[in-house]
């Protein structure tokens, strides 16, 4: 895929921008950039503009002060308004956002909802963190500033994964923490305390009008699966669909059913919203 860099706000953003059509935006969770995506961008780009941001601290994207999952929506909502791309004003998106890319997503559809044909979460969910999560959070970021962002990431890397991968495709857990290597200790610090920081959002799900996408893991530890499906009844129209064999990365578990859902859930999207 080629890669493209803008300036937005004086700072550089890095991002994919694939195929023609109606606009999808993917964003990425924690901890990976827009690659994750690769294979979903491969297909979808056949009938549909994909894009797909690197964050503010992800690869060739500069950090930014004071991240949030809001400055994080805003850098993507502007973004989308460049004239490179052209998307804003001109025309309403797709966003769906894996685990972190949820949250971020959650804060643009609370802030831009006028923007959005749909939304998806994808492994993720609009429940704040609990005192319990965020505790586990401070014991990671204390990590990371004794022992390094690489060293973080191959301790942990593997619980992003289903047994079932763990035992029967150890190399796609190897690839991917061999992709992970592009994050400096503050990058990975600030994504932590923007996540520690964030509201819950569920009124958001409550509260809008279009479609939303959710997207769940059986074995999924980061999101756990029991507490994510209440989350299925809260918004008036969702698409609902559980990986059976993944964790928290199915769109690299089971990348042929995670391509089989987007394309159902775009496509529904656009004949709920065509506009």
């Amino acid at each position: 895929m080629p890669y493209l860099e803008t300036v937005v706000n004086g700072h550089k953003i890095g991002y994919y921008d694939e195929g023609k059509g109606p606009v999808v935006v993917l964003l990425h969770g924690f901890g990976e950039d827009a690659t994750v995506w690769a294979a979903q961008i491969k297909l979808l780009q056949q009938n549909y503009r994909v894009i797909a941001p690197h964050f503010p601290g992800t690869a060739q994207s500069e950090l930014t002060e004071n991240l949030s999952m809001e400055t994080m929506a805003q850098a993507v909502q502007q973004l989308l308004a460049q004239p490179a791309l052209d998307v804003f004003p001109k025309e309403k998106i797709i966003l769906i956002g894996h685990s972190m890319g949820g949250y971020v997503t959650l804060a643009f559809a609370e802030k831009y909802q006028e923007l959005l044909k749909s939304w998806g979460l994808f492994h993720s969910t609009a429940v704040a963190d609990s005192a319990e999560k965020k505790q586990v959070r401070e014991k990671g970021i204390a990590f990371i500033e004794k022992n390094g962002a690489a060293a973080f990431i191959e301790s942990t890397v593997g619980n992003l994964f289903s047994t079932k991968t763990k035992k029967d495709n150890p190399q796609l857990i190897k690839d991917f923490l061999h992709s992970m290597n592009n994050f400096s200790d503050t990058s990975l610090v600030s994504y932590y305390r923007a996540m520690i920081n964030r509201p819950d959002r569920t009124a958001v799900l409550k509260n809008t009008t279009v479609p939303v996408l959710l997207v769940l893991g059986k074995d999924d530890q980061a999101i756990p699966y029991d507490e994510a499906l209440k989350l299925a009844y809260m918004a008036n129209k969702t698409y609902f669909y559980t990986l059976q064999q993944s964790g928290h990365m199915g769109m690299l578990e089971e990348e042929e059913k995670t391509n089989g859902i987007l394309q159902e859930f775009i496509r529904e999207s656009l004949l709920v919203s065509p506009a």
